[in-house]
């Protein structure tokens, strides 16, 4: 098993706080080396030599190439903890970089207890050049900036050698605080999985790139597998703490790079709607200074118009004013007619009144007749409205008693509602018991008898066993006793069979007790006969 050196098990819950993360600004970092051409040979050695963060570090590289694949062989010694570096860096990655600067992903090199380790792995390049960086996990998809090992400037002789230049992340990609350390975030087992802490470092670092924000469901997906990292953790289930702390390293990488992509997006969306917004803004102070212009230039010709008009309607006005004059006259004039014939109006509307009030009493005094006719009528159907209401109330009360008589029944706001028990069934199966089907001819009978009734019957399971076993488990159960009631001569139209798994418990499930109540099917009767329409069932423990 992969594990840690005990410095490593005592970091700080504060060291690995959200810190500035793998933004989208973070720095870039170019870096030279050289891409050897290994189609040319068979198999080729070369050495492998550290870099100036890592001078003690040295290997042995072997490629083989092999139809369409090349097989890479490494195996390098004198690393030191990729820790050493700050406490982002948990371990170290194989990379092959083509010329072009695609760096692809060879795997994780895991060190053991003498500072060695090696690798298998194969690549669809060619021509690469091989480098070792220290990462916070295995499943990252850029390298870092700490190259710690890379082939040896001299190894290349013999081989068709190209120089390149390739990025690399800069240090800020993850960062974190290193503060002072008060609390064991890992623990004080020094034989924790190194991909359980790789795990919670690619949490830590997806999170910092907003991933929650931008990638939450990949995020979501690496948050659940590191909680089966950690259960299995704590249960010692060694090989499956390694399952899932990968899947959740690699759902954490998939949920940061997803995030950044998006973020980088959003500024190139932002950027092009800012450089929009400016050219439309130029526009617009270029259409405005043009109206402006016009606008001037309008208004100096409307001011001469309307020294023009002016004079024009002062002799329009001396005219109206000599026409207003005589139509004045004829208006008293008519004033004068009009009165008169207003007196005689008012004098006839008068007579109009007297004789209107008289018919308004006339139907005033039919309105108060018709009012206590209209008032014994209502009495009378509110006498029959009771009468009804008792008659569905007695009727409900009897068919209470009779139902409760084959099975067991509650008087509900949804109806009348007979619990049929899991004991009228097979365990774990649909077919009625003869004594469930003795009870069921017995309700035949009261539904028979009631033909406006309408019952809905619902199949229940607890909460033992598969989701879709139990649903369709409860509704083949309803379907029975439907079926059941439709041979006995209840019209199907009356009946609805519909079945709801173990979604609504009336008990709980964690005891026998509760399981077999939550194990039941309901006859839920209902109707205006007895004062209510059928309503959709409601969960509750009742």
């Amino acid at each position: 098993m992969n594990k840690l050196p005990l410095v490593l098990a005592l970091i700080s819950v504060s060291a690995f706080a959200s810190g500035p993360g793998a933004e989208a600004g973070a720095s870039k970092v170019a870096r030279n080396t050289t891409a050897i051409n290994f189609g040319h040979a068979s198999s080729t050695r070369l050495a492998l030599a550290g870099t100036d963060l890592m001078k003690s570090a040295s290997g042995e590289l072997k490629v083989s190439v092999k139809a369409s694949r090349v097989e890479v062989e490494l195996k390098a010694e004198g690393l030191q903890p990729a820790t050493s570096f700050g406490l982002e860096y948990l371990t170290y990655v194989v990379w092959a970089v083509s010329p072009q600067g695609r760096a692809d992903n060879l795997g994780e090199l895991v060190l053991e207890h003498n500072s060695a380790g090696k690798l298998k792995a194969t690549t669809e390049l060619q021509t690469f050049g091989l480098i070792v960086t220290a990462e916070p996990y295995f499943a990252v998809t850029q390298p870092s900036s700490l190259v710690v090992m890379e082939t040896a400037a001299d190894s290349s002789a013999g081989a068709q050698a190209i120089q390149f230049s390739y990025e690399l992340l800069g240090r800020d990609a993850y960062s974190s605080s290193n503060q002072k350390i008060d609390n064991a975030i890992f623990g004080i087992d020094p034989n924790t999985p190194l991909a359980l802490f790789e795990a919670r470092n690619a949490l830590r670092i997806a999170r910092s790139a907003n991933a929650a924000q931008y990638s939450a469901d990949a995020l979501g997906k690496a948050q659940q597998s590191l909680q089966q990292a950690e259960t299995a953790y704590r249960e010692k289930q060694l090989k499956a703490v390694i399952t899932y702390a990968r899947d959740a390293a690699q759902n954490a990488e998939d949920a940061r790079v997803m995030a950044l992509k998006k973020q980088e997006q959003d500024r190139l969306t932002r950027e092009a709607s800012e450089r929009e917004a400016a050219a439309r803004a130029q526009a617009e102070a270029q259409i405005k200074a043009e109206s402006e212009r016009r606008r001037q230039a309008e208004e100096d010709r409307a001011k001469a118009e309307q020294a023009k008009a002016e004079a024009e309607r002062m002799r329009q006005e001396a005219e109206a004013a000599a026409a207003q004059a005589a139509q004045e006259k004829a208006a008293a004039e008519q004033a004068k007619a009009e009165a008169e014939q207003a007196q005689a109006a008012a004098a006839a509307e008068a007579a109009q009144a007297r004789a209107q009030q008289q018919a308004l009493a006339e139907q005033a005094e039919k309105a108060r007749q018709q009012a206590e006719q209209s008032e014994k009528a209502r009495q009378q159907a509110e006498q029959e409205r009771q009468q009804a209401e008792k008659d569905k109330a007695d009727l409900r009360a009897k068919l209470l008693a009779q139902l409760n008589s084959v099975l067991e029944t509650h008087d509900t706001a949804r109806g009348l509602i007979a619990n049929m028990g899991d004991v009228l069934f097979q365990t774990g199966k649909y077919e009625l018991k003869p004594e469930a089907r003795e009870r069921l001819a017995k309700v035949s009978g009261i539904l028979l008898a009631y033909p406006t009734l309408k019952v809905a019957i619902e199949g229940h399971t607890d909460a033992v066993g598969g989701d879709d076993f139990n649903q369709r488990l409860s509704e083949q159960r309803a379907d029975a006793v439907r079926d059941y009631f439709v041979q006995q001569g209840v019209a199907p139209a009356s009946i609805t069979a519909q079945g709801f798994g173990k979604t609504q418990p009336i008990a709980d499930n964690s005891t026998a007790d509760g399981r077999q109540r939550n194990r039941r099917v309901e006859l839920v009767l209902s109707g205006d006969a007895i004062g209510n329409a059928a309503t959709q069932p409601t969960a509750q423990v009742r």
